[in-house]
């Protein structure tokens, strides 16, 4: 491929995805290569949860801004994402789950969310399908979820509309740098580019390896589970403090269960495999917080994987000493943080002042260097 691109983005979920197309929409030509489908890794199997309660205190008023653009996305992205807003409840069974809740309510509150810690019986009013034994809960009227299969789509055809180059199955194997830019080594040919965004989640660490930056990303490997259609069981999204837990019912029906609860999973062959001890834990913490769940059957289940820093931040800006390459990913809650920090970086990518600070990477790597000389 002989044309030279204003901008490459290496990576096709909704980070990568976000960024290439507001930057696209800023004057700029650019290609996004995505080695599978767009938003089908770790976008694509993810639970879609956009909620304030599971959000790291620092990114709460990042969050509180992409929960609007959520809210909007078919005004901004121009399709529908399957987006429903609602209450949402962060439950506590237990006098220790309560004093855990009602600290971070608090931290949470103080940074801008609006949480408020209210009694068991006014949660069974907000949520009339809980459990009696709920003590506390934690309620917060910004939530919600999307649904990952239309985001795919939505942003597939957003893409399109903008003129993106969009190539999927597209595998990136390595970076050349040049004082013209960069060489984007793949499977069919070289991608040439005047700058790039690597946005590969948990294969941010060997994406950066190709500049030769070494930055350890962890992987979590999450477990998810739906149910087959049931009567209306739920109207919020349901959690409990001590985060192993995310409920929701789509329209349609289906109920999904999450919280975290891992599985094996490899990063270099991206394969997972559930554990059934684990899927079974977490349905039965489903039905504790939610007694009819435990009259539905289970569909599927299924694995994900989820990238986090050494300190849970965002990894989000310019990558030290290469001109011209930025890094945007290993966002923990990503879906709902991830739009907004996304148009962030476009803004700085297209010279204008980011509207909020951004996450460089400048302090992980000083955090990795004190590490290796201790």
């Amino acid at each position: 491929m002989s044309h030279v691109f204003d901008l490459a983005v290496v990576g096709g979920g909704i980070l990568g995805a976000t960024t290439a197309l507001f930057c696209a929409r800023g004057g700029m030509t650019v290609v996004l290569l995505e080695r599978g489908a767009l938003c089908r890794e770790a976008s694509g199997v993810n639970a879609g949860t956009l909620t304030m309660q599971m959000t790291r205190v620092a990114l709460i008023p990042y969050a509180l801004k992409a929960h609007g653009m959520w809210s909007t996305a078919s005004q901004w992205l121009g399709h529908d994402v399957g987006v429903r807003i609602c209450d949402g409840l962060s439950l506590a069974f237990t006098k220790d789950e309560a004093e855990i809740l009602s600290f971070r309510a608090e931290r949470r509150r103080e940074a801008g969310a609006p949480i408020s810690i209210i009694s068991g019986k006014a949660a069974k009013e907000v949520e009339p399908g809980i459990s009696d034994g709920v003590l506390l809960a934690g309620h917060c009227k910004v939530d919600g979820f999307a649904n990952a299969y239309l985001t795919g789509l939505a942003y597939q055809r957003a893409l399109h509309e903008a003129d993106v180059s969009l190539l999927e199955n597209r595998a990136v194997s390595g970076i050349e740098v040049s004082d013209l830019g960069f060489s984007l080594a793949t499977s069919t040919g070289t991608v040439r580019t005047r700058r790039i965004v690597l946005a590969g989640g948990v294969w941010i660490e060997p994406m950066l390896a190709w500049l030769g930056i070494h930055l350890p990303i962890k992987t979590l490997v999450n477990q998810l589970a739906v149910t087959e259609r049931v009567s209306p069981v739920m109207r919020t999204v349901v959690g409990i403090a001590s985060g192993l837990l995310s409920l929701k019912q789509y329209p349609h029906g289906t109920v999904v269960i999450g919280g975290g609860w891992q599985a094996l999973g490899d990063r270099d062959d991206g394969g997972t495999e559930l554990l059934p001890d684990r899927v079974i834990g977490n349905v039965r913490l489903a039905c504790h917080a939610i007694p009819d769940l435990a009259n539905a059957r289970l569909a599927r289940g299924w694995a994900g994987f989820e990238a986090e820093t050494r300190d849970a931040l965002p990894a989000v800006g310019p990558i030290p000493g290469v001109p011209g390459a930025f890094v945007c990913g290993s966002i923990h809650s990503g879906y709902t943080s991830g739009p907004y920090l996304a148009r962030l970086l476009a803004q700085r990518i297209l010279d204008d002042e980011p509207e909020m600070p951004l996450f460089p990477i400048d302090r992980l790597l000083e955090l990795e260097t004190s590490r290796g000389a201790n």
